[in-house]
């Protein structure tokens, strides 16, 4: 089976299609020709269709191609797979023809043992990096191939972070990570009966499967059902070298988009944590700043980057949503694809691209859909003068949302039952939760960022979605929460606004405008049989 290179070894020749090495690994070889990419190369989605009939045996036509192109990696890199003194580490993502944010499952760090831990830490002289790669290795490879609950993994980590009174894994000192990566091999061997595999052969091939099995995880169904996507085009499978946005404070991870994929304005719109990898943004689990770190200590960083959101624009002529790494100040991007984006947003980037020429009127039109004026409502509330909020946090999304607070997914059928309005309140979101977006009118979090993989699901869905609102405090037990001093009880109304972020007790009158500048041009264009 042919397997695709990124970069490819011929720059000219014609990129197989989406349908082919999926839109993931379509753009990566588009990338990879004017831009910093890590290597690596694409198992087409015709694997995965074998896959579902074959199962293991398929890899009898693939496991000789992987070694060469593993091999090849090494070339480029100068690192080498499973090489106890320059260890190369990969990572395994998805890519379906059709992007799916989150919906399907992903490892990093692949290729650690201990041979390869002494050898990553000679090669960067920083232990800490390589015990953190480590335990974050063990623990997503746990819940990824065997499906272990994440929940054991991070009780420990957090017992830890408590007992030395920090807040991120790497402020802790190297021989906690040991004792943490130690404990987390322990859980592994108990819950498995079996050993944390030892060979970065064993790990690359289970990874695959795994990534290729999560194609029908719950999750991923859910999503194709809700926006109609087929089940049966399959995905392609991404292995790519590692680059470490955790090696210290001149490395980092970001998600961003060119413009802001809630009201359609031509800004930047990009998170970025410091010393940390890129599940840490994405999986919802930690709060992140815009761009305030990257800007004040790596401001050439920065502006490579908004230069390159200007020529991702251009190459794809689409408001693009992109994954990045800085290792020891070097930006590398690890994908690019269209961006998800709400109605409005859609409205205002496809009249102002025309306007810019990077689109016509008739590819604008394809991309609004039916051109019904009552789809692009701006909804707001009038605040009363002696109303103020009780809690502010980072808005992932847009318009305003009015229901009742619920805390446990359990009782959310009940609320629902009984027609009302929900507005669900968690600690973090993941895309395992879609199908609770799905049925509530508004989401606020205690932790995530606005890029997140649930963040994007909900906003593409129009759902309101505030974030990383830290004065908020559920007891589930209880059934009440605190938003700083103020006592909500389950079943209370809260309005929520997504433009402002404030969260409003009780219930706030809502007003409707429309964009009636941006329908007058869609109009104008109807109109002249543009």
């Amino acid at each position: 089976m042919q397997l695709y290179r990124f970069p490819a070894d011929n720059p000219l020749e014609e990129i197989p299609g989406p349908e082919i090495v999926g839109n993931k690994g379509f753009n990566l070889i588009r990338l990879a020709r004017c831009i910093q990419v890590p290597p690596g190369f694409i198992i087409p989605v015709d694997f995965c269709r074998r896959y579902d009939t074959m199962n293991s045996e398929a890899f009898s036509s693939l496991d000789i191609a992987i070694k060469e192109e593993m091999e090849h990696l090494g070339q480029l890199t100068g690192k080498h797979f499973n090489d106890k003194r320059s260890p190369l580490l990969v990572s395994i993502r998805s890519g379906a023809a059709v992007s799916m944010p989150g919906m399907m499952e992903t490892v990093l760090n692949i290729g650690l043992n201990e041979d390869t831990m002494r050898g990553l830490i000679r090669q960067t002289g920083n232990p800490k990096f390589a015990w953190d790669c480590l335990r974050r290795f063990i623990q997503q490879y746990s819940w990824v191939v065997h499906g272990l609950s994440s929940l054991d993994f991070e009780k420990i980590l957090e017992e830890y972070l408590a007992e030395s009174m920090v807040s991120a894994p790497l402020e802790l000192d190297i021989d906690s990570l040991k004792k943490i990566a130690t404990e987390y091999n322990t859980v592994f061997r108990v819950q498995t009966g079996t050993s944390f595999p030892y060979s970065p052969d064993d790990q690359l091939r289970s990874a695959i499967e795994a990534v290729l099995r999560s194609w029908y995880s719950n999750r991923a169904v859910v999503y194709r059902k809700i926006h109609s996507i087929p089940d049966d085009i399959g995905t392609a499978v991404i292995v790519q070298a590692m680059v470490f946005g955790n090696t210290g404070h001149h490395s980092g991870t970001g998600v961003g988009f060119t413009r802001d994929p809630a009201s359609g304005e031509k800004e930047p719109y990009i998170d970025y944590l410091s010393n940390s990898q890129g599940e840490d943004i994405v999986s919802g689990r930690r709060n992140a700043d815009h761009t305030e770190n990257l800007v004040m200590f790596l401001p050439e960083v920065h502006a490579q980057l908004l230069q390159t959101c200007r020529w991702l624009e251009e190459e794809f002529r689409d408001m693009q949503d992109f994954e990045f790494t800085v290792e020891q100040k070097k930006l590398f991007f690890l994908q690019s694809r269209n961006g998800k984006r709400t109605e409005l947003a859609a409205l205002k980037i496809a009249v102002d691209m025309v306007d810019e020429g990077l689109i016509n009127p008739i590819e604008a039109m394809q991309r609004i859909g039916e051109y019904d004026p009552e789809r692009f409502r701006m909804v707001s509330f009038t605040i009363p003068e002696n109303v103020t909020p009780i809690a502010k946090a980072t808005s992932a999304g847009t318009g305003v949302a009015v229901g009742s607070v619920v805390f446990d997914v359990k009782r959310l059928p009940g609320y629902l039952k009984q027609k009302k309005e929900i507005i669900f309140l968690s600690r973090n979101l993941s895309t395992d939760d879609i199908e609770i977006m799905n049925k509530v009118s508004g989401l606020v979090t205690v932790l995530g960022a606005r890029t997140s993989h649930a963040a994007v699901v909900a906003r593409q869905m129009g759902k309101v979605c505030l974030v990383g609102c830290n004065t908020l405090n559920i007891d589930n037990d209880l059934r009440h929460c605190f938003f700083g001093d103020t006592r909500v009880t389950e079943g209370d109304t809260i309005s929520v606004d997504g433009v402002s972020g404030h969260i409003y007790l009780g219930r706030l009158d809502q007003v409707i405008s429309r964009p009636e500048e941006l329908l007058n041009k869609v109009a104008s264009w109807k109109v002249s049989g543009k």
